[in-house]
């Protein structure tokens, strides 16, 4: 990671009290929030939001976590998604459509609902905008305080996955490097990528 880790004993006063919320709502201070803490008021504004699209959202709860890989593989967040892709796949999302995700091809959704949250959000993360089809069709399903909430996650999501990134919040111990087209904390080319499959067949 590019800054150290803030210490218990290093933290001010309100660090500590910050750091002790997130440990007692998440079981620790990790990734992303050893970084947030060095602006501890950002930090104690980000958790709230993150923890409301996590845990209270109006979307169902595969929904939540499709929008953060979405969001994460946008970013080529690596951290992020390590952290989430098996509770995405526990609550629903078929594996298959995931690993076209994380190849940066299109997936198909045996759900209906599912597709229509796709299409929203990459539209909306690739393109800016969401055609009136796409629009009409996420409407549908969702409502209008579904779409918001959807908006919100990618949103916020999109905000920790450039956080991983700038600072570059080492991956989880143990895990791969999810995306093809990445390695360390930077793309790499074409011919790059058919050497890394070569090297992980």
């Amino acid at each position: 990671m590019r800054l150290p880790v803030i210490k218990p004993d290093e933290m001010t006063a309100r660090q500590q009290e910050i750091a002790a919320r997130i440990a007692g709502r998440r079981g620790a201070v990790r990734g992303p929030f050893q970084v947030w803490l060095n602006s501890p008021e950002l930090c104690e504004r980000v958790e709230a939001l993150g923890a409301f699209l996590r845990w209270e959202s109006s979307l169902p709860l595969r929904l939540r976590e499709l929008s953060l890989l979405l969001a994460a593989r946008h970013f080529d967040a690596q951290y992020s998604w390590n952290a989430h892709v098996a509770k995405c796949v526990e609550e629903g999302i078929p594996q298959a459509a995931i690993d076209a995700i994380a190849r940066n091809e299109v997936p198909r959704f045996d759900n209906l609902e599912d597709d229509a949250f796709y299409r929203f959000c990459h539209e909306l993360l690739e393109e800016h905008f969401v055609t009136d089809e796409t629009f009409a069709g996420a409407l549908k399903f969702f409502g209008p305080q579904g779409l918001v909430d959807t908006v919100g996650s990618l949103g916020n999501f999109s905000m920790l996955g450039m956080c991983l990134n700038a600072f570059q919040v080492d991956l989880q111990a143990g895990k791969e490097p999810p995306f093809p087209d990445v390695k360390g904390y930077a793309r790499i080319v074409d011919n790059q990528v058919n050497d890394v499959t070569s090297e992980r067949a």
